[in-house]
């Protein structure tokens, strides 16, 4: 804790905190010249279905929380950077609610926000992905930065390694059928972390996607042909009415999200102490 003797000075700055906004910045400087592990949790504000929040950012920032406490209880010194809550691309322009930025709006706050930590020192940062949209402007941005100024910043799709884990926690066809967007892993998720945000009542059947080109949609902007995936440049209304592509959310559980939480948040964790031994 910061205390302050009527001199002026400081003494004993120290803090349990984990997110950066809740540091004083006196505390902040203490922390900073430690030279700890940051983490910044990206997401998205976008239909996730009917029955889930839009807002995806809230499981991305839990998520870097929780490695934040258990990468510090491990001796790696770990804080959260204030979670970004709009994501790059807008498949869900024609959809209610949604809020997103361009890919060169995204590129320009990426390159901001983690100039704004390297130059303040902070060269071990890791990017914790919570939104496919994002994926492509923070390889541009962290690709930058190494060329120019050599700081490796590493980045981890959340939900892609959540799609990998649910085989484990499932068996494999139920985990087939569970994952797509909208369903699986998000939703379990959201029922671990936010059960209070969830409607049950609005949790929907599976429905057949619709096809462009009279071809199966194999993402919400990519259709399969001869087993290869094509681009389209289409809206998610065109190709399902409710956002849910894929998954069964039926299938979503509390049970399945805790386990995939602590997955997770273990596999992350054990990155992160990677990571900061072999950048020390």
């Amino acid at each position: 804790m910061t205390q302050r003797h009527g001199t002026g000075q400081t003494v004993g700055v120290e803090t349990d905190k984990r997110r950066l906004a809740e540091l004083t910045a006196e505390e902040a400087r203490t922390v900073f010249a430690r030279r700890p592990v940051v983490l910044l949790p990206l997401g998205s504000h976008e239909d996730q279905g009917p029955h889930a929040p839009m807002g995806d950012h809230l499981a991305a920032g839990a998520i870097a929380d929780r490695v934040a406490a258990r990468a510090t209880a491990r001796g790696v010194e770990t804080y959260v950077a204030p979670t970004l809550p709009f994501g790059g691309g807008n498949f869900f322009a024609t959809t209610v609610g949604g809020i997103a930025l361009s890919q060169t709006t995204m590129r320009a706050v990426l390159e901001d926000i983690i100039a704004s930590l390297v130059d303040q020192g902070i060269d071990r940062l890791i990017v914790l992905n919570g939104h496919g949209g994002n994926v492509e402007p923070v390889n541009d941005v962290t690709r930058t930065l190494y060329r120019r100024r050599k700081v490796l910043v590493p980045s981890l799709y959340l939900w892609r390694i959540g799609y990998a884990l649910l085989p484990e926690i499932l068996d494999p066809e139920t985990a087939k059928r569970a994952s797509g967007h909208g369903a699986d892993p998000l939703t379990s998720v959201y029922w671990h972390l936010f059960p209070d945000l969830v409607r049950p009542d609005l949790v929907p059947e599976p429905v057949a996607p619709g096809r462009v080109l009279d071809l199966p949609m194999a993402g919400f902007g990519t259709v399969f042909f001869e087993g290869a995936e094509v681009s389209v440049p289409v809206a998610v209304d065109e190709i399902s009415p409710n956002a849910v592509l894929h998954g069964d959310a039926r299938l979503s559980s509390p049970e399945t999200g805790a386990a995939l939480v602590d997955r997770l948040v273990e596999r992350v964790t054990r990155f992160t102490v990677h990571f900061a031994e072999r950048v020390p």
